[in-house]
Order: C-alpha cells, then structure tokens, then sequence
C-alpha cells in the first residue's frame, strides 16, 4: 500500500505534491457536475483531485454501472431499480443533464494514471465482479492495485471482497459510531474507518489511529468543516468541491 500512504502523507506520487488531508472528490465533483457522470470525474481531475469515490451497481444483464441510488427516480427519466435494468435498457435512460449512467469500465479507464479510485459497493452481489475488473485492470498494466480502495457500508460486502481479493484496500464506511466500526476494520484488514464527519472529534481520530487505521470522512463541504477536520487530525475527507482548500 506504498502508493495510499505516501499519498496520505502529502508526499510527491504520480508527479503531485499531495495535500493533507487528502481531498477525495465525491462522486466525482457533484457540487460542479451531475453525480457520478463521466463529467463529474473529468471536473474533478482539472481540479486536481488525488483520488475520487463512486457507487456501484450490477444490473440485470451484469454489467457494473457507475450510479448512487438503488432506484432510478431522483436523477434520470427512467424510475424503479437500477439493478432491473439491462445495459440495452439503460441506454434510453438519461440524467436531467442529458448525460448516460457510466459503465465502471469507462471510469477505470478515464482514471487510469491520472487518480487514484474509491469504489463503494453499493448494490448486491458486487463483491465478485469489482474484484474481477480491477484484478483486469492492474494485470493490464494500467493500474497497481494501491490506487484503489473498496468501501461499503454493507460491511458483509467487505468480509465477500476480501475472501476474494486478499490484497486489496478497504475502508469500512459507517454512520454510527465510528468506533464501532473498529472490529469490523480488523476482521477485513481493512486500512481505514470512513465516518460521518460530525461523528467525528479528535478523540474518536485518536482512538482510530491507535487501533491502526486511517479516518476518512464523508461528506465535507464547508470551509469551518473542512478546517475542523484538519485540526481534529483526519487523513482525508470526502468533499463535493475538490477545489476547496483547509
């Protein structure tokens, strides 16, 4: 995990001078551009973004789709379950920017080399195939594996990636307290703990920290929260801004 940690540490990698905290742009950069749409990535790369996070879903015909809610309604013309849908389907769908829901393929290869990638397993059953395409990607040569994380908030999800991919990051999301996803974290050699953010203080850091485990905390918009973060000692936070400063 060579690349993970120099990144965290503000040190140079892929030709950056990293910040710390590491910025991790949020679905791309969702407060510019439509959540988790090709767009959203492409804004949050000019802006300098070290690693971005995305939500996955398999669908019915078993391609990984790059989208955030288990049903269609909120952002597209389409409604009901995304994991109904076939890949021919979801080509009449639409986001009210008029943009396509991404496959994970297109997002990996966009990214390669120019970030590093947070994958949440959002849907059923997405264990196996994330591991597969990113084992693809890395043999390729595109990828090592350190520039990818898994993170999921259905943490049988993460005890499934990690019977398969023994190797792999992965970060234990939680919205509770953020300690109790402390035994979670060792069952799955996971290397952090992604809390709400005003689950957060310095003590709870601390107590992650000692336990060996990274804080990364979601979702982190506000100038006074942001700085918050830093002083309470987070490795990184999950913003919709990728371009706002500590």
């Amino acid at each position: 995990m060579a690349i993970l940690l120099l990144l965290i540490s503000g040190v140079s990698c892929k030709n950056k001078t990293m910040k710390y905290p590491m910025i991790i742009g949020h679905r791309g950069a969702m407060g510019y551009e439509t959540e988790n749409t090709i767009a959203s990535l492409e804004k949050a790369l000019a802006l300098g973004a070290p690693m971005v996070e995305i939500d996955v879903f398999i669908i019915a015909s078993g391609e990984l789709v790059v989208f955030h809610d288990d049903q269609l309604d909120r952002l597209t013309n389409a409604s009901g379950p995304i994991v109904d849908y076939t890949w021919k389907d979801l080509q009449g769908v639409r986001l009210s920017t008029g943009q396509s829901i991404p496959l994970l393929s297109e997002v990996i290869d966009l990214l390669a080399g120019k970030a590093q990638l947070n994958i949440e397993l959002k849907g059923p059953n997405t264990a196996l195939p994330v591991s597969k395409m990113v084992n693809a990607a890395v043999a390729s040569g595109a990828w090592v594996l350190d520039d990818f994380v898994i993170s999921s908030f259905d943490w049988p999800l993460l005890l499934q990636m990690r019977l398969e991919n023994s190797s792999i990051p992965l970060a234990v999301l939680t919205e509770e307290d953020p300690l109790e996803a402390i035994a979670m974290a060792k069952a799955v050699n996971a290397i952090a703990v992604n809390p709400y953010f005003k689950n957060v203080d310095a003590a709870v850091v601390e107590s992650i920290h000692q336990a060996g485990f990274k804080v990364f905390t979601w979702t982190v918009n506000e100038p006074e929260d942001l700085a918050q973060m830093k002083a309470f000692g987070v490795d990184g936070v999950f913003t919709n801004y990728p371009d706002r400063s500590f």
